[in-house]
């Protein structure tokens, strides 16, 4: 049995073209075009063990949401491998569907279904999904809103709430499936101030309970609380890692210093 929940081993995501034709010069042949490259990730390699809460942070730009993409095979890696326990996600031929089943995905921007409510948002991932029965879907489904505290929501269609209740239900509707981890892509990026706290709450509480999460963030305050590991990010790979008070007080890199300066800073005035 494997001793991580997930890990990934050296993967790599490139977007763009090999090679781009330019105008040709009397003495050389066809060039290649460096800037349509962008190498988003970069043999970058992670473990995360049952109960782990890994944060991923780092500049815009950087490739944290395409590596997160990658682990839930939204993406699909270049080189590299994808384990999800034992199951290689990368090997031809695996059910990729039934895989992701076990994978809970809170995207940056709200994905509900419109015409939906938010129960039927979140029991139509468990029909469809895991083949559930409806009594047994909206069973789940029902006990998923309440643990985000969303139960007054769940005739509510995503144009009648907040955006703090609509990306609620997205974990809710995470979580209901019971997966072996959760990866949030700045969950409350799209969110004001007052709104991210409720989301934030939420988060706080998913880790009391031991929910296995990879997350990216910059929510420091909360960073500095919940995360296990925090994992520094830029230009396609891992710069540094370690505990948030390494970050909080002297990290190694002069990269992650000057990243977490500037970020501090503009906590500190808000």
């Amino acid at each position: 049995m494997a001793d991580f929940v997930m890990e990934a081993k050296h993967v790599y995501k490139t977007y763009g073209y090999k090679k781009t034709k330019l105008e040709k010069n009397p003495n050389q042949q066809n060039c290649v075009n460096a800037a349509s490259i962008v190498e988003a990730v970069k043999d970058v390699s992670i473990k995360i063990k049952k109960g782990d809460i890994k944060l991923i942070f780092g500049p815009s730009g950087s490739g944290k949401s395409t590596f997160l993409r990658c682990m839930a095979m939204l993406e699909i890696p270049d080189k590299g491998e994808i384990y999800l326990g034992d199951e290689c996600l990368t090997k031809p031929g695996v059910d990729l569907n039934k895989a992701r089943a076990r994978i809970g995905f809170v995207f940056q921007h709200i994905y509900l279904f419109r015409h939906l409510t938010a129960l039927g948002n979140v029991e139509l991932a468990l029909r469809q999904v895991l083949k559930l029965p409806k009594e047994e879907a909206r069973k789940r489904a029902l006990a998923a809103l309440a643990e985000v505290k969303v139960l007054d929501c769940i005739n509510k269609y995503p144009s009648q709430m907040s955006g703090g209740q609509a990306q609620r239900v997205g974990i809710a509707r995470a979580i209901a499936r019971n997966p072996d981890i959760i990866l949030l892509d700045e969950p409350t990026s799209a969110l004001d101030p007052e709104l991210t706290g409720e989301v934030i709450d939420t988060l706080r509480d998913l880790a009391r309970e031991g929910t296995t999460m990879l997350i990216v963030s910059h929510e420091m305050p909360f960073a500095r609380e919940v995360a296990d590991e925090m994992i520094f990010y830029d230009e396609g790979t891992i710069v540094e890692t370690g505990p948030p008070s390494l970050f909080f007080n002297a990290p190694n890199t002069d990269r992650a210093k000057k990243f977490m300066t500037r970020i501090i800073n503009r906590t500190t005035k808000e």
